[in-house]
Parts: structure tokens; C-alpha cells; sequence
């Protein structure tokens, strides 16, 4: 069978626009997130998305992002290899008002003794969020795991920060919607894809 050349030139053209191998994306509260990215030189894949709702306001949606599917909170913190959440906002907030936020999801999430262990990190952290004076709608906040680097903060692809070394600290900052306290319980099971 012979293909007709009109089909050849559509399927060079789309090839040439880059629609063979358009990247897909996971649209979340209207913000749309790749639905791959490469993180420490290897592809993670959507593990689950959601929105963080507070009573009734849309507040940001959340993206995690995994080497393979984890359907547990356990099988997420010991999940090996290079990690990434993405935060987009849906409103206007303060880098402070984030921070604090950040800082009571962990507390609430962990125990003291744990706190201890990356108590400088906790403080490195929350420093962070200084350089976010304010968040406009449609920013994007990625908080990476990079085996050997730590943890590494981005706005809007820009990094904010100095990576942080201990992977008890990564995921205590997961267990703000993974620990047994999510900050809110509807998100919990979407970022494990079960919502």
C-alpha cells in the first residue's frame, strides 16, 4: 500500500512543530504541570495532584512527582532516588505566610527528637520563603530530592536557597500532606493517586 505524499508532508510538518513529541501536561486548579520532569538526571512521572482547599478557598495545588508509583506514605518517604513536589499557587500569599505554614505542617508531623535531627535545615528552610516577598497567583514552588545535593527549592524554575542535606528533613516537609496530620486529608490520597 502506498501512502499518498500529501501524508508525508503533514507528518514532516507536525514532526517539525514539535507535535509528535509534545510533552503532556496535568492541568490542576486551571494551572497546568508536566506531566514528567528530570530531576537528578532521571525521569519522575505524576504520582498523584491535587488542591489544598482552607474551608472553602482554593489556596494552591500540589503535584508529586516519583521515579515509580507509591501508593502508601510509607512507600513514598522510602522511595529511592531523586523526588520533586510542585506547589502552584491559586491565590496571592506571602512568602512568610508560606513559610509558617511549611513550618506548622512539619511540626504538627513530626516529633520533637525528629525536629532536632534538622533543626538548622528547618531554620534554612523557613529562610527561604524570605526571598518569596510575595506569591502572585500561578507561581510555582518546586521542592526537589537529589540524592547527593539535598534538597533544592525553586520559584518559578529559579532556585531560592542552598540545598539542604538530610533526607529525614525532605520528608518530614512531605509529611505535611502524607503524615498522619495532613494540613488537609482530601489530598492526602490524590498525591498517592487514589482520589
Amino acid at each position: 500500500m502506498k501512502t499518498h505524499p500529501v501524508i508525508h508532508c503533514f507528518a514532516a510538518l507536525g514532526l517539525a512543530l514539535g507535535l509528535g513529541s509534545a510533552a503532556r501536561a496535568v492541568e490542576v486548579g486551571g494551572l497546568k504541570f508536566d506531566d514528567t520532569v528530570r530531576v537528578g538526571g532521571k525521569e519522575l512521572k505524576v504520582n498523584g495532584a491535587g488542591i489544598r482547599t482552607r474551608v472553602i478557598i482554593k489556596v494552591y495545588a500540589l503535584v508529586l512527582y516519583l521515579p515509580e508509583k507509591k501508593d502508601t506514605t510509607a512507600g513514598v518517604l522510602e522511595s529511592s532516588g531523586p523526588r520533586r513536589f510542585s506547589l502552584g499557587l491559586l491565590r496571592e500569599v506571602t512568602g512568610d505566610d508560606l513559610g509558617q505554614a511549611f513550618i506548622a505542617g512539619i511540626t504538627a508531623n513530626t516529633d520533637k527528637a525528629e525536629r532536632s535531627r534538622f533543626v538548622n535545615q528547618l531554620a534554612q528552610f523557613g529562610e527561604a520563603f524570605v526571598n518569596i516577598p510575595q506569591g502572585k497567583k500561578g507561581d510555582v514552588i518546586s521542592v526537589d530530592w537529589v540524592p547527593d545535593t539535598g534538597t533544592v527549592m525553586f520559584l518559578n524554575g529559579k532556585p531560592i536557597g542552598e540545598p539542604m542535606k538530610d533526607l529525614a528533613f525532605y520528608n518530614a516537609v512531605l509529611k505535611i500532606w502524607l503524615g498522619d496530620k495532613p494540613v488537609d486529608s482530601s489530598l492526602k490520597p490524590q498525591l498517592l493517586g487514589k482520589g
